[in-house]
């Protein structure tokens, strides 16, 4: 199976945001002990980095994204891409552009906490604890 995780589970880890914390590492964890293939867009590492080096420190976000990148993986993205995520139906460019990226590594679901910007999606969109329970990944 493969997932493309979207930035704000990224962040969820690497901030322990509560309630969603738990169930995104569970998700990472998945990616890691290699039981799912985990993609991100290549935006997704500029955007967590912008938004977590000002508190954390440079360093601290870039380990992070180092550390990511041993098991998750980056879609492949070029110019179609991008042409494409500008012709796709969807309000936000950015969620746009991370639909191409899973079209882009042919995930089965996007995971993401706003499902809701994913509705006219081609691929489905999941938060971390659906998809876990949809996998039977329960405690």
């Amino acid at each position: 199976m493969i997932v493309l995780i979207d930035t704000d589970v990224i962040l969820d880890i690497a901030l322990k945001r509560d309630p969603f914390y738990k169930d995104s590492v569970k998700l990472i964890n998945l990616v890691e002990n290699n039981k799912i293939l985990g993609f991100v867009a290549w935006h997704t590492l500029s955007n967590f980095y912008y938004m977590t080096a000002i508190g954390s420190g440079n360093e601290k976000a870039k380990q992070f994204i180092n550390d990511l990148l041993e098991f998750v993986n980056v879609a492949e993205t070029n110019t179609e891409n991008a042409k494409r995520a500008i012709q796709l139906k969807v309000p936000d460019f950015e969620d746009a552009l991370q639909i191409t990226a899973a079209l882009a590594c042919d995930a089965h679901f996007i995971i993401s906490r706003n499902v809701k910007h994913y509705k006219n999606s081609p691929i489905t969109a999941l938060t971390p604890e659906s998809f876990l329970k949809k996998h039977l990944v329960v405690d």
